[in-house]
């Protein structure tokens, strides 16, 4: 559960973002398609007993997986996001990139595991040069070939 300052804010960046919907609506809360949800800060400072809450502590992300990644990226850029890096390659192949949501979480997006072992297999390496490559198991690289 994120707490937010705008839910509505929120909510329609997670929909034009991810293409998520609100599944469960109960005003102060509303929870998304995948499970994520969301939490008015009015509401969670009733709940804690505090008001003291922060935001953009970069001390937690939110992470989603996308399977075209390049896609996903490409659609980024019509929208004003704020990046916290551009797209990084980390050293075992996936791809990512990091950015801040309407208060400031990190969100993380990756390219799905089993895609950055099919790239690499479809680019002519072989199963065990992928498994060093992304320092996986051989059972990992073979149950991505099924």
């Amino acid at each position: 559960m994120l707490v937010v300052t705008d839910i509505d804010k929120s909510v329609e960046f997670y929909k034009k973002v991810f293409g998520l919907h609100v599944i469960m609506d109960f005003g102060a809360n509303k929870t998304l398609t995948g499970g994520l949800a969301l939490q008015t800060s009015e509401t969670y400072k009733e709940f804690i007993g505090t008001s003291d809450i922060s935001f953009g502590g970069n001390n937690f992300k939110v992470y989603f997986e996308e399977d075209d990644f390049d896609k996903f990226a490409d659609r980024l850029k019509e929208y004003d996001i704020e990046y916290v890096h551009p797209i990084i390659e980390h050293s075992w192949g996936q791809r990512v990139v990091r950015f801040y949501n309407p208060d400031k979480h990190i969100i993380e997006v990756g390219e799905n595991m089993k895609i950055v072992c099919k790239r690499f297999l479809n680019s002519g390496m072989t199963p065990e040069q992928v498994a060093e490559r992304m320092d996986v198991p051989m059972k990992f690289i073979n149950a991505c070939m099924r």
